[in-house]
């Protein structure tokens, strides 16, 4: 191995390192309800298409922090497999998640998991998310589904028809090609911006 592609080597293997702190980072900052540490893990202008949430950083985080103290005693966002497609300072990345949540009323446990599908990109020397797309591939349900409805695999429960509707024009699962996870690059259409 030359000098030069030594050096290239650990310049990738920091950016994965940074990448995977801020996939992390945000596991921690929902489950703390820690606003500063979630903000941070997104550039002010990024998009996250959380299915019944579309929004820019403040505003995502003000209503995920709002909708967990309201809905659940505790909770886990817990992080699993995850890729990185790593091309100089954008990466694209999908993380596999579980949610668990001791629920206020109802059934006393919520479970669900998804995937986080992210474009990052590495702005004066700091990673963070551009675009996140939340896709929900599972959940307890009380039978079998004809299809895979993201609006049916949500612990967020009373939603209205507009979400609901706002849910199923979104990222639905996908176990080919057509999955929202080969977007590239990956964008959030506006017009789902401005369907809130």
């Amino acid at each position: 191995m030359t000098p030069d592609e030594l050096e290239q080597a650990i310049r990738e293997l920091q950016d994965r390192q940074a990448i995977h702190d801020c996939l992390m980072a945000y596991s921690r900052g929902i489950d703390r309800l820690d606003r500063d540490l979630l903000l941070s893990v997104y550039h002010p202008d990024a998009i996250d298409d959380h299915g019944v949430f579309v929004g820019g950083p403040e505003e995502f985080v003000d209503w995920a922090i709002a909708m967990h103290t309201k809905t659940h005693l505790s909770h886990q966002h817990c992080v699993l497999n995850y890729t990185i497609d790593l091309d100089d300072d954008v990466a694209h990345t999908e993380t596999y998640y579980m949610f668990v949540g001791m629920n206020r009323e109802g059934s006393p446990l919520a479970v669900s998991g998804g995937r986080y599908v992210d474009r990052l990109e590495k702005r004066e020397g700091r990673w963070a998310i551009a675009t996140r797309v939340c896709v929900r591939d599972w959940a307890p349900l009380d039978e079998v589904p004809k299809t895979l409805d993201a609006a049916a695999m949500t612990v967020v429960k009373g939603l209205d028809d507009a979400t609901i509707a706002r849910m199923r024009s979104g990222a639905q699962p996908a176990r080919d090609r057509s999955d929202v996870s080969y977007r590239r690059p990956l964008e959030v259409d506006p017009g789902r911006l401005s369907a809130r």
